[in-house]
């Protein structure tokens, strides 16, 4: 799908939130909701091909074959594949976008350029978590087998080594209040958010 034109300064800025699955990123997007959308920040529910009951997010589980047919139908603003599985974020960003409200996606780091190729204006952030911090998560939450950790902790490494200088990092490997400061604290300095002052685009 074409971005619509990101040059008029009332436009919203688009924010990725990237990091490995078992980060924390649903969890630290709930915790600073309230904060985000009293400034106009909208928080993006995602479509995904697993089960509603094996998800860990507000999101909206779907078939294989569902979800193909919704990016068939040009319902996707933007989509990628990992660990398996299919994503899409709803095109209503775009008007979002327009109408002046930021957006905040939880998106992947393999989609990085991908996404930035339709949003250049687009701010990157990447949630770490120390290795065994997050292989604990992982193997604590149950969805998949010891092996499978294996394989998202190769992958975390490698696609870790590989993100663009100007990616922003924020550290979730202790209390998830730290973070969600430490996130509130970027989107002010990027002019995203203003301390104390709700936006005027709700």
């Amino acid at each position: 799908m074409t971005c619509v034109n990101a040059s008029s300064n009332d436009r919203g800025r688009l924010i990725l939130l990237v990091g490995p699955s078992g980060a924390g990123k649903d969890s630290l997007l709930q915790a600073a909701r309230p904060a985000l959308e009293a400034q106009g920040v909208r928080i993006v529910r995602r479509t995904i091909t697993r089960s509603p009951e094996s998800i860990g997010e507000e999101a909206l589980g779907v078939s294989a074959q569902t979800f193909q047919h919704m990016r068939a139908q040009g319902e996707f603003a933007l989509h990628w594949q990992a660990n398996g599985l299919c994503y899409g974020i709803p095109r209503e960003v775009d008007d979002w976008l327009a109408a002046g409200n930021s957006v905040l996606v939880n998106g992947s780091r393999g989609h990085l350029q991908q996404a930035r190729a339709l949003y250049p204006d687009l701010l990157a952030i990447c949630l770490d978590v120390a290795p065994g911090v997050l292989r604990e998560r992982l193997l604590g939450r149950g969805r998949e087998r010891p092996e499978e950790v294996e394989q998202r902790l190769a992958r975390n490494a490698l696609l870790s080594g590989s993100l663009p200088k100007d990616v922003r990092h924020l550290d979730n490997s202790g209390a998830l209040e730290t973070a969600v400061g430490a996130l509130l604290a970027v989107l002010e300095e990027e002019g995203v958010i203003t301390a104390g002052r709700p936006s005027q685009h709700v």
